[in-house]
């Protein structure tokens, strides 16, 4: 027997036949070359670009969840940075030397000065900077990317290593669980395999080296263990433990047809988050109150050109009925920043707090007036609700709002069917929102606080900079105050409020937000039973007893240490969080 301790990567426990994947050395051809040659050499580092440009754009996004678009995105915009091909293109000229060599040679150089750097998080992008040059020499070799095996069984994936490109190429639905020699929890493989569900532990050594094909391998993706050949006492305690997690998991599928009803009565819902019909299984699967957030701006990604009205007006219908009498949130166009919609112009220094999501919309009436037009149309065929995301202040507010009374009017005239009762509200994710939320409050029929934007704009901090994430703090004291006031704002006019960001999502913060008077809840689906289960088993008055005590403390450490702790006493299975 062999025990593997690594991090646990994405949760679940699973038994299953191993099968390894060693990856193949994949060596540039290392050739001299004549000054004439330096012409076609380039030329062939062009084609390379363009046709690593064109495997990668060919997924499907539209079958991926957020996570795996958005690595994707961050592929094709290494493939398009102007100093990394000057850096191969100059190689080629000045060493004289072969496209492959020069692509090999400044892509190692790149992850090279990335791995040393210190930083775990910009140590994992090497992988990313390798993982492109893999595309690339392929594409200069004259093939297409892909791995060299193909899984036909349910299987446990053990690797040496793993590259994006590789999982997207593999059957997914084949592996139940993942087992790589390195790696870190930031790492774009770990984030992928908590997109598509599969447990994992990573950084376990050399696991790989020490598993043959077929071999019995126990993967604990709670604790970060890997067994291989255990024997049989070691195989009793992973039965124990694992008959434990069924158990656990067995649970939850049970509050899959349950209202999110706290023990003294009080109702928190519990919504979906989605970016296309794709998820639509999974969200009924977890018994979902709606969908608190259809991310409208991933019809208009990765496309050539923009979509039509007849294309949204379609999209949105399905997901319409598909939820039908529920209902159904979508944010209008929410572009800028780090989503990125090729040939719109949007290209800032300074992104975040540029030209993006309703400002670009109000710019650019007509893209904006098609969208809610789309949008009228399909309201008939369901609940309908739609959210203007990050409103500044009221004469945004009152811009759009006043656009889209201008649509309705047309579609008035034109014998265009829309729902006149349809519920139009705003997020609230800029602290300027967030203190003028007793006037917005006046216009709109609801809330939804967007954590992500409202940390980053509160605290000041860039959420993708490496260099100050650990200033991120969704526990921070000016987080949670603009949470209570914006809630007590939107209560004393009589309008209901739900958050839609990654705190919504995290166990650790459920009763705390219950506490803090968040009316609904909006979250990916992986996450609604656990949450579910947690607000069932406590009284709102022991919710506003934590959030009050939470609001009464002066820093972040002493409220994270606080909220850890109490919720630990109550759930078991939060102790590995």
């Amino acid at each position: 027997m062999r025990i593997f301790k690594g991090i646990a990567a994405s949760e679940g426990m699973v038994k299953g036949k191993a099968l390894v994947f060693r990856r193949a050395s994949m060596a540039a051809e290392r050739r001299h070359i004549l000054a004439d040659g330096v012409s076609r050499e380039l030329k062939t580092l062009e084609k390379a670009l363009d046709e690593a440009r064109h495997t990668i754009e060919a997924h499907d996004q539209s079958q991926l969840p957020d996570e795996s678009q958005q690595i994707l995105e961050a592929h094709l915009l290494m493939l398009s940075d102007p100093e990394y091909r000057r850096a191969i293109e100059a190689y080629i000229r000045t060493n004289l030397v072969s496209a492959q060599w020069a692509i090999e040679e400044v892509s190692e150089q790149y992850a090279s000065l990335l791995a040393e750097s210190g930083d775990a998080l910009l140590q994992e992008r090497a992988d990313d900077i390798r993982d492109i040059s893999l595309y690339l020499l392929e594409a200069a070799k004259g093939r297409k990317r892909s791995v060299d095996f193909v899984i036909d069984d349910d299987v446990v994936l053990v690797a040496d290593s793993l590259m994006p490109s590789d999982l997207f190429a593999l059957d997914k639905s084949r592996i139940l669980a993942l087992v790589l020699d390195g790696g870190a929890r930031a790492s774009h493989v770990a984030i992928l395999v908590r997109a598509f569900n599969i447990p994992a532990v990573i950084a376990t050594g050399r696991a790989s080296r020490s598993v043959n094909d077929g071999d019995e391998v126990i993967v604990d993706g709670i604790w970060g263990e890997v067994y291989v050949r255990a024997d049989l006492s070691a195989a009793q305690m992973l039965d124990e433990r694992y008959a434990r997690w069924q158990e656990h998991e067995s649970e939850l599928r049970e509050m899959i047809d349950l209202p999110t009803e706290m023990v003294d009565g009080h109702r928190v819902e519990l919504l979906a988050n989605i970016q296309g019909l794709v998820e639509m299984e999974g969200v009924c699967a977890s018994g979902a109150s709606g969908i608190g957030l259809f991310r409208s701006e991933f019809l208009f990604m990765e496309r050539a050109t923009l979509p039509t009205e007849e294309e949204q007006y379609q999209a949105y219908k399905a997901v319409l009925e598909k939820m039908a009498p529920k209902a159904v949130t979508i944010r209008t166009l929410d572009i800028g920043g780090d989503k990125v919609v090729k040939d719109l112009g949007i290209d800032e220094k300074n992104p975040v707090l540029g030209w993006r999501a309703v400002r670009f919309c109000l710019s650019r009436k007509d893209i904006f007036t098609t969208q809610l037009r789309a949008l009228l149309r399909a309201s008939v065929h369901g609940k309908l609700k739609i959210m203007f995301p990050m409103i500044s202040g009221v004469e945004e507010l009152n811009a759009a709002l006043h656009l889209l009374e201008h649509v309705k009017e047309e579609c008035r005239i034109e014998g265009i069917a829309f729902d006149e009762k349809l519920e139009v509200g705003t997020m609230i994710e800029v602290p300027s929102a967030a203190l003028c939320a007793d006037i917005l409050a006046k216009r709109v029929d609801f809330f939804s606080i967007g954590t992500n934007d409202l940390i980053q704009y509160t605290i000041a901090v860039d959420r993708g900079n490496e260099k100050i994430a650990y200033l991120y703090q969704p526990f921070h004291p000016a987080v949670l105050r603009s949470i209570k006031m914006i809630v007590d704002m939107a209560h004393k006019e009589g309008i209901e409020v739900s958050l839609c960001g990654e705190m919504g999502s995290d166990p650790l913060c459920s009763v705390l937000l219950a506490g803090l008077g968040v009316d609904a809840l909006s979250m990916g689906v992986q996450s609604l039973l656990q949450v579910r289960q947690i607000l069932r088993s406590v009284s709102s008055v022991e919710a506003k007893e934590l959030a009050d005590q939470a609001l009464s403390m002066d820093s972040y450490q002493t409220i994270n240490t606080y909220i850890r702790e109490w919720m630990h006493d109550r759930f078991d299975h939060l102790t590995t969080i």
